[in-house]
């Protein structure tokens, strides 16, 4: 389906950023004007509290224009990723972003210059007291900021350092075609990135087989093109964990966050030491079936295969809007604006950028793109895209700029609470007793595919990082044959691996985030404890979940969770995710 076929009201309105391309373009120069002016303060940063101030507001003012900016084209690119204009715009957009931040890296080195008594000292100036955590996190980073010269440099390398994810996401977005997969009467479907799990949602099993055959017939050859990339990607991260003098990419990405590297490892840990509970999953899975062996694409089809549980777009809308209601009237009636203002790109479209995310800036809306399937899952897309908005939405009424975003460590929570509250209204308000076994069939799943599938991926990403760290060759083979194996652990004796899957790895876009899968997993485990208690406590407990959700950064990540009821230095989240998980198991088992 082309773009211009879809009613407007199901696209996002991007006029709140610019109107049109020529207002881009205008604030694209002045944005490059007020950069150059930034040039004249350098020497003058910590001269006094007004030299700082007047520092600090302008390059907020800067930093607000180059997000817009950078959003807006990937946002239209993002419309049709084969927009030969907005492609243009993209790369003169990160251009622009590696101007500016060469131009800026004398900033820091030039703070981190001066003892932090004198930075305490400009700080007791009234315009200035907001920034007195955002100072205290810059120099806590003191050991791993370098010359003004390296960091010039380093800033430089920025747009190239990019160029790994970049061309992974033209070949995946752009690039990539497939065969049309064809099912047990000799119909064909179309197979995109965007289908393929809807395809393997269905209850056609020929229809599975071959799409899930075809679909990585794809990656396989470009196998050796792909491994090329990750390495590259890999590489980055190890470069620039070593310049700035951390012991490994693994802790650096954790740093900037303060998260202790004992998060994620008693992630894996907790995850590996109860896999018997998800190979009980996959046996009643293939008994319910009623295969003689259980296949990878039999995993993403519901057990109860003849339920009938089509919810059209509108539908999902009203099932989000009410579910979402324990949150608070304010909270519902911000979801229901959200609709009406078009914060929503519905539909999948020609070229649409596949899979689904949140995105927005401090001075916009906060837009979800969707590609929109008439299916239980994308109801539940639905109401986890809304979760990220509405925390982007409620820390920027009430954080100022410097806070104004959230940690990537806190980002999954909002999102896969909505998940957990919905689950919850949908099993107190739909009465056909086939159905509530399928939306507990969901429930597992979300588990299998955030708590399982995501802690897989971080293991993944752990090793191959430490593969390279201690000399090792990130070559095609070694990737695919140890995602074989680890999809042989997690699976576990009831499920036959078919190998196609060791070419998994190669289409997840989150291998090029930096060390971000495993808070799929740690999010969602806070999430259950944080829904449990909204849900039992009422007032006091979504007291805090608010809190929680208008925070941003005025504080580190553990400690914003850890206040609003779920402090992940304990196992006690994790562990109690994980149980809840086997209750759900046992339960479907004896309904079935």
């Amino acid at each position: 389906m082309k773009r211009e076929e879809i009613s407007e009201k199901y696209k996002w309105d991007l006029s709140d950023l610019y109107v049109d391309d020529s207002q881009w373009e205008k604030e694209f120069v002045i944005v490059k004007t007020l950069a150059n002016e930034f040039k004249s303060l350098k020497g003058s940063l910590t001269k006094n509290s007004e030299t700082l101030l007047n520092a600090i507001n302008l390059q907020e003012k800067i930093s607000k224009m180059l997000t817009n900016i950078v959003t807006f084209s990937r946002l239209k690119l993002d419309e049709n990723t084969k927009n030969s204009t907005y492609q243009g715009l993209v790369a003169r957009a990160e251009g622009l972003m590696a101007e500016i931040g060469e131009i800026m890296s004398f900033v820091t080195p030039e703070i981190l210059s001066v003892d932090y008594d004198h930075i305490s000292d400009l700080l007791k100036h009234d315009s200035l007291k907001m920034y007195e955590k955002y100072f205290e996190n810059l120099f806590r980073a003191k050991p791993h900021i370098l010359s003004e010269e390296i960091e010039s440099l380093l800033a430089q390398t920025e747009e190239m350092g990019a160029a790994p994810s970049n061309t992974y996401g033209m070949l995946l977005n752009a690039d990539l075609t497939f065969e049309d997969a064809i099912d047990s009467e000799g119909k064909a479907h179309q197979l995109t990135n965007g289908s393929y799990v809807s395809l393997l949602m269905g209850t056609d099993r020929v229809l599975r087989e071959d799409a899930f055959n075809k679909y990585y017939k794809v990656y396989e050859a470009h196998n050796n093109t792909l491994a090329s990339l990750l390495q590259s990607e890999v590489k980055k991260n190890i470069f620039y964990s070593k310049v700035r003098k951390h012991p490994s990419a693994r802790e650096a990405a954790l740093f900037e966050n303060n998260i202790p590297v004992s998060v994620p490892d008693k992630l894996i840990k907790a995850v590996n030491d109860n896999l018997d509970t998800f190979y009980k999953y996959m046996k009643l899975r293939k008994r319910v079936l009623g295969v003689e062996e259980l296949h990878l694409y039999d995993i993403y089809t519901p057990i109860m295969a003849n339920v009938d549980f089509k919810i059209e777009y509108e539908e999902a809308r009203t099932m989000v809007t009410e579910a979402l209601g324990v949150l608070g009237t304010k909270y519902q009636d911000v979801i229901k604006s959200a609709f009406v203002n078009r914060w929503i790109d519905v539909y999948e479209t020609e070229g649409k950028r596949s899979g689904a995310y949140s995105w927005g800036t401090y001075e916009s809306k906060p837009y979800v793109l969707l590609n929109h399937k008439n299916n239980l899952d994308s109801v539940f897309t639905l109401a986890h895209e809304l979760g990220h908005s509405m925390h982007s939405y409620l820390t920027r009424e009430n954080q100022p700029y410097v806070y104004g975003n959230y940690s990537i460590f806190v980002a999954e929570v909002a999102s896969t609470t909505n998940e957990a509250l919905l689950n919850d209204y949908l099993l107190k308000t739909i009465t056909d007793e086939d159905k509530k076994k399928y939306i507990l069939n969901h429930y597992l799943e979300q588990f299998r595919g955030t708590i399982f599938r995501q802690t897989m991926f971080a293991e993944f990403e752990r090793d191959i990082h430490n593969h390279v760290e201690n000399g090792g060759a990130l070559t095609a083979e070694f990737m695919n044959n140890h995602y074989l194996a680890l999809n042989k652990k997690y699976f576990g004796p009831d499920v036959v691996i078919d190998d196609a899957i060791k070419y998994e790895w190669s289409r997840i876009p989150h291998m090029y985030y930096n060390f971000y899968v495993y808070q799929y997993s740690t999010g969602f485990s806070a999430a259950i404890s944080l829904a449990s208690q909204i849900l039992s406590e009422g007032k006091p407990a979504l007291d805090r979940y608010l809190g929680f959700l208008s925070s941003g950064s005025k504080d580190y990540p553990i400690n914003i969770l850890r206040e609003a009821g779920a402090d992940m230095e304990t196992e006690h989240p994790v562990s109690n995710a994980l149980k809840v998980f086997k209750t759900v198991v046992d339960e479907l088992d004896s309904l079935l």
